[in-house]
């Protein structure tokens, strides 16, 4: 019997575009605008990489921790931080392949990680908000590297399914370990990982085909689990996210929520020293923080500097100490100082019902009394690093430079940010490589075999 070719449907799984996709997508689509967002996430991701090599977490786990060390890193919404698991793969991966890849196919394959993590967040309007169960990077983190990588590595659409399938068995990291040394490894497991899923299913390697489409499969880690295919990036209907939503860049190594209440808790103590005469900490009284509910930040006494970057008390009496938080903020000399332990114990905590644990809706307000019966009070809704409030390229590059400053040299330095600004020229992206292992002589031999 004849078919009735009408009738006939012709049907992609969700996990088969996905696939589709990552390998159809071209350089030419790259806009504009995606271009600038990405070297920003790219140069902040190397700045914060760097410094994060000197830390106790990159000295005990090496290469597998350093971006997220710091909790220094990039974040989107919805939450994750996309880039610490992207970049570093491909910088790896690059060095290996004998096709040399440009710096056009270094930015093209980065993108697509990115691209990925953004449109397998907004399955779950559960991953809106600041995360509850699990640290998200370590399941859309892990996708996003095996997207990436498979594109570097030119991989079929079939292939690319199967590296997405392959990663999605490597996902996932409880959120009891945030604020502990062993948060850092879920980004960097999710580099790693990611990266051997792309190269399990170059060689053959095969996981389901219709992982993400499932309940069961890439759904299991949210409760509203609403898959979609990824559009035909040949047809107009193709959109970057990133093109739409850009990222928050931390101008603090602490949990982003500490941005909001940094600037709030600043601008009250500049208002208190303005209307009371002579004012002294001591005189204070009472420090009420108004911030989202969120247990997993909501530290009081933190003993370790993984606690410190958690806790809205400890940012809110350091800024107030201080008036600045900082790397140096986080030193054990300074967490244990006794004025802060002092301001600590005046600290009350409040999460009004208007306050929404998202990263686009939150607000921190700081109100401070004093013995002697003042009060004033502050509020941001938006800090600067916010996406709604971007970092200067300026502010940007002067943070890159600081924080990579400390591992390399001047000549260095230079060669990265050059390389950066102009990725999409450089006709091999392994000169970036080349300028990254500049270090100083402290640094050189421990940074030259373990870095990327």
């Amino acid at each position: 019997m004849a078919m009735n070719l009408s009738s006939k449907v012709i049907f992609k799984g969700i996990t088969e575009s996905f696939g589709a996709a990552i390998h159809a997508l071209g350089a030419s689509q790259l806009t504009d605008g995606v271009i600038n967002r990405s070297k920003r996430m790219m140069l902040d991701t190397l700045g914060v990489g760097l410094l994060g090599t000197q830390t106790a977490v990159f000295n005990k786990a090496l290469k597998y921790s350093q971006v997220h060390s710091m909790d220094f890193d990039d974040t989107w919404h919805p939450a994750t931080h996309p880039s610490g698991a992207v970049l570093p793969a491909l910088l790896a991966l690059a060095e290996t392949l004998p096709s040399r890849p440009s710096g056009l196919d270094l930015l093209l394959a980065f993108n697509v990680g990115i691209e990925v993590q953004g449109r397998l967040m907004r399955f779950s309007r559960e991953a809106y908000n600041i995360p509850e169960r699990f640290h998200p990077p370590s399941v859309v983190g892990v996708m996003g590297s095996a997207a990436a990588s498979a594109k570097l590595l030119g991989l079929s659409p079939s292939q690319c399914s199967h590296a997405l399938a392959i990663a999605a068995s490597s996902a996932g990291a409880p959120l009891a370990n945030a604020a502990t040394q062993t948060k850092p490894l879920h980004i960097g497991n999710a580099t790693r990982r990611g990266l051997e899923a792309a190269q399990l299913a170059q060689m053959g390697l095969e996981g389901n085909p219709a992982m993400l489409d499932m309940d069961s499969g890439l759904g299991v880690y949210y409760k509203d689990y609403s898959p979609s295919a990824m559009p035909d990036c040949a047809s107009g209907a193709f959109r970057w996210i990133l093109e739409d939503q850009d990222v928050a860049f931390k101008r603090i190594p602490a949990h982003l929520a500490m941005h909001w209440l940094v600037d709030a808790v600043r601008a009250a103590r500049g208002k208190l020293q303005e209307t009371v005469w002579n004012f002294d900490l001591s005189q204070i009284q009472r420090v009420i923080l108004s911030v989202p509910p969120s247990r997993y930040i909501n530290c009081p006494l933190p003993t370790t500097e993984h606690q410190a970057r958690h806790s809205f008390q400890f940012n809110a009496c350091s800024a107030l100490l201080d008036d600045k938080v900082t790397v140096a903020s986080f030193d054990q000399a300074q967490i244990n100082r006794p004025a802060l332990k002092e301001l600590l114990s005046k600290v009350e905590v409040k999460t009004p019902a208007d306050n929404h644990p998202s990263f686009d809706k939150m607000y921190c307000e700081v109100q401070i009394e004093t013995a002697q019966g003042e009060s004033c009070t502050a509020r941001c809704n938006t800090f600067y690093g916010h996406w709604r409030n971007p970092l200067s390229q300026e502010d940007l590059v002067e943070k890159f430079i600081v924080n990579a400053s400390s591992v390399l040299c001047a000549e260095g330095l230079e060669g990265v940010i050059d390389v950066i600004g102009n990725i999409e020229k450089v006709k091999e992206c392994s000169v970036l490589g080349s300028y990254l292992r500049m270090s100083s002589n402290t640094h050189e031999q421990a940074y030259s075999t373990t870095m990327f």
